[in-house]
Parts: C-alpha cells; structure tokens; sequence
C-alpha cells in the first residue's frame, strides 16, 4: 500500500505548475494544496516557482504526508525540484523521499550530451551516466499553455517528462474535455477540465485537472482516488484525523472465510476497474475477465507436485530475475553473506528458498511501518510489515542465487473481526518453476486467499494504482470442514 501511496505522489510532480500564468516573470511565489487519498485527507503539498535575473527557472514541490496503517501514523515527505536553463532545457533534477526514518534521495546534472546521476538508498551511494532525457520547460507548462491557447473541447498538447525516482521517461497527452464557466471570488470564470494520460511502461495513468482561463490549477486527480486541491496555507495543513489506508481501501465481505490457510480451493468473484494487465494465471490460481467481472479460482499446491531446480540456477529466461535494483541491493556484502549463512550447503532451490521465507518470518518483528523499503534498510532495522518482508527475502533469494520479484495484490484476513480482502506484498521466486511465497505469514507455498495482481519491482507496481480501494470480491463458495 505505502508503494502506491509514494507512486501516486511523485506523479505529481511537474504537473502543479499550470497554476500559474504564463508570464514567467509573475509566476514567482508558492501555492498551497490539500492531498487527499479517496477523498480523505492525509496530507498537504507546497509548491514555488522561482525565476532569476539570468532567465534560469526552478519549480519545486514539497508534499507532506501522514501514513495511517493499521492505527500506527507515521510522516512522509517528498520533495522534488526541477532547474531549466534560459533556453528552457533541463538543468538539473534534486528529489527525496523520507519515510519511516528513511532516507533516499536522487540527483541528476546535465551536462551536456551527458546526465550524471547519483541516487542514495540504504545508505548505498550509486552513480550512472545517461542520456539527457528530452524534458524541457515548455514540456512541465504544458497543460498551462494549452488553457492559454484558449482551446475547444478536444484539443489537445503532448509532452514528456522524466521520473526521477522511477528513473524512466514518461510520455503524456493533456486533452481538454469540457469547458465550464464557475464563479471565483465573486467573479465569473471560465474553467477548463483537461484530461491527461501518462503512458508508464506497463500502465497508463489517468487523471483530470480543473484550470482555470488564467491558468490557475483548482484541482489535481490521479486514477480518480488521490487529489490535491487548492486551499489557503492554514486550509492546507489543517488535518482533524488520519484515514487508515489499510481498512479504508479493503474489499470487506459479509461473512468470514472457512480455514482460509488451509482450504483447498477458492472461488471468486472481483468487481472494479481490473484490466488484461492485472489479470494473472499459473498452476495456483486463474483470472478469466468477463463481462466486466473477474472470475478468480485458486487452488493448492502441494510441495512433492513441484518442478524442483538445482543451485546454481542456469536458465537464461530468469536470470533477470537475479539481478540486483536499487531498492533489492542482492549484490551487497552483507546480504550476500547473510543469505549464505541462512542457506548453508542446500543445493535444492525449494528448500533454500523456504529458509530464507522462514528466517525472515522468524526475524523481523512485525511492524506496519510507512518507509519506502529497501533491502539494506530491512536488514539494520530488523522490522517492518509485508512490504519489508518480501523486499528483504527476494534480495536474500537473488543473493543466494535464486530468481526471485516481488508480488502485490490482495489477500484474506479479518483483523478486528473485519473479514475481507486486503492489499498485500509477497514474493515469487523459481525454484524449477514459479511459485508463490510469503514471509510475512511463512507460507513456503501461499494460500489459496493470495490474489495475485502485481509482479515486479517499483515501475511495474504503477498498475494497482487506479484499482485501490475500488475492488469489489464475492465469495461464490464456501468449502465446509471436513467431518472428524
């Protein structure tokens, strides 16, 4: 969940500056925002623009956020500036995320045909040359010269920025849908509804903006769940209470799950904006869209039924999967030497797997905790939630050899006598063929209540984000204990 919460935010940058004019000179100063996840506040965001005397601009934002989950708030900041020369070409690129007591942070310098880039996490420093991506000025006042144009419904500005954090280049289309006349300040405006669709690599993201002629953003919305409206400073920052992400984004459902560890079999009915992308099919469980519904069967496996491989895993097809990222730091000394130690002399990649999903369990105290995790961090603090444990355990797996990714989706509990079906993180790993483990429960084989919807790092995690707390499930049957 706090991996959705942080994508949602950094989506928003370089986007709040089509509130301003278009004369550069007019724009210094800061708007105030209000964040709001399902229409819940959770936080508030800063925005400047500064123009100096050589024509340089630097536009910054600073969002500011409490993370409930599970009763236990914690802050979460990130900030971002962005700098473009008088020509309009970037500069230079600052962000950092604070979390959980957690720092990472990235910095990017043009220089010339090359980007020099440095990214700090879990305290591991790491340097890169790339290429300059194409952004420039007139791509972040996009959607502000569109308005400026006064344009008619349909018209429309493409434009392409970098994510820092995500490290990928992003292109996008604004789109001007309809077109309102509102009544601001005791003046009549007219205001503009412009649609924007940012293609990610696995994921479009939708979100719509309300603009107004002179170019002031009322209002920002991400994948119809996460806004920022404009508020005065005081409005801003003015939080009565915190929404716990947990409870407010389940699929709740009327009566209680029979031995959901145990069962055999689950069948299923989800219900809400799922695509082709979120529908995932192996020997465990099956996803067939029809008709707008998603019909889910899952079933168990049995250990003795698997293809089992042998370490050092050789097939090529994986070893992708074996690499090390910047948040699964594998390649470390000391999470290489830790997974040695847990491993031991076991050669067959099942039983390897299983005592690192066990240790992990074993080890981390459970903990919700809103950090943006990384293996290294997990490894001094000893703690978190599920997102900890997978994150940890699929570094451990890699280390020792292992192809392993992480997985997010949902998965059935009742905490607080609330059954349903509740956003979640877990692992996959191959151990001969892809199989399904959760540290955080220690199931070396998951359950059948494990509703797989996301595989993979970060950038591939972008696609839950229109479909939180928008899932509907059915239980179709119930499968009653057996007779003693």
């Amino acid at each position: 969940m706090k991996k959705v919460i942080f994508m949602l935010a950094v989506s928003l940058f370089s986007r709040v500056l089509v509130a301003q004019d278009l004369d550069l000179r007019a724009l210094t100063g800061k708007n105030w925002y209000g964040v709001y996840l399902n229409d819940q506040k959770m936080g508030y965001a800063e925005h400047e623009l500064t123009l100096n005397d050589k024509g340089e601009v630097r536009e910054s934002l600073d969002v500011h956020m409490k993370v409930n989950q599970g009763g236990n708030v914690q802050d979460m900041q990130i900030t971002e500036s962005r700098e473009y020369a008088p020509d309009a070409t970037l500069k230079r690129i600052t962000s950092k995320v604070v979390s959980g007591g957690i720092t990472h942070s990235f910095e990017a310098v043009v220089e010339g045909p090359e980007m020099r880039c440095v990214s700090v996490v879990g305290g591991k420093r790491t340097e890169e040359v790339r290429t300059p991506p194409a952004e420039t000025l007139r791509d972040v006042l996009s959607r502000m010269r569109l308005v400026a144009a006064r344009p008619a419904v349909g018209d429309k500005i493409d434009y392409v920025r970098f994510e820092s954090m995500l490290k990928v280049e992003i292109r996008g289309t604004n789109k001007v849908t309809a077109i309102d006349e509102q009544v601001l300040d005791g003046t009549p405006t007219k205001v503009y509804l412009v649609e924007t669709e940012e293609r990610f690599p696995n994921e479009t993201l939708k979100s719509l903006s309300k603009i107004t002629e002179n170019g002031v953003l009322l209002e920002d919305t991400v994948a119809g769940i996460y806004r920022m409206r404009l508020e005065p400073e005081d409005l801003a920052k003015k939080m009565s209470s915190t929404n716990d992400v947990i409870f407010s984004n389940a699929a709740l459902i009327e009566q209680p799950i029979s031995m959901p560890t145990t069962r055999d079999h689950l069948n299923l009915v989800l219900e809400g904006p799922l695509r082709e992308s979120h529908l995932f099919s192996d020997r465990r469980q099956t996803m067939v869209l029809e008709n707008g519904r998603v019909h889910f069967t899952a079933q168990r496996i049995a250990a003795e039924t698997l293809k089992q491989a042998t370490l050092p895993i050789q097939d090529e097809e994986v070893k992708p999967w074996l690499k090390a990222s910047p948040f699964v730091q594998s390649d470390d000394p000391r999470i290489v030497a830790k997974a040695k130690e847990i491993v031991g002399d076991e050669k067959n990649a099942y039983l390897a797997a299983s005592r690192l999903c066990s240790w992990v369990h074993a080890n981390l105290r459970k903990q919700y905790s809103a950090a943006l995790s990384n293996a290294l961090d997990v490894l001094d603090t000893m703690e978190g939630d599920c997102t900890e444990h997978s994150v940890l355990f699929v570094a451990l797996a890699r280390a020792a050899g292992i192809p392993a990714r992480e997985v997010a989706g949902l998965v059935y509990t009742a905490p607080e006598k609330k059954p349903g079906f509740y956003f979640h993180q877990w692992a996959s790993v191959y151990v001969g063929e892809w199989i399904d483990m959760d540290p955080m429960f220690n199931q070396t084989l998951v359950d059948v209540t494990h509703i797989k919807l996301a595989e993979g790092d970060l950038l591939q995690q972008v696609q839950l984000i229109p479909i939180i707390g928008r899932i509907h499930v059915r239980v179709l049957e119930e499968e009653k204990p057996s007779a003693q």
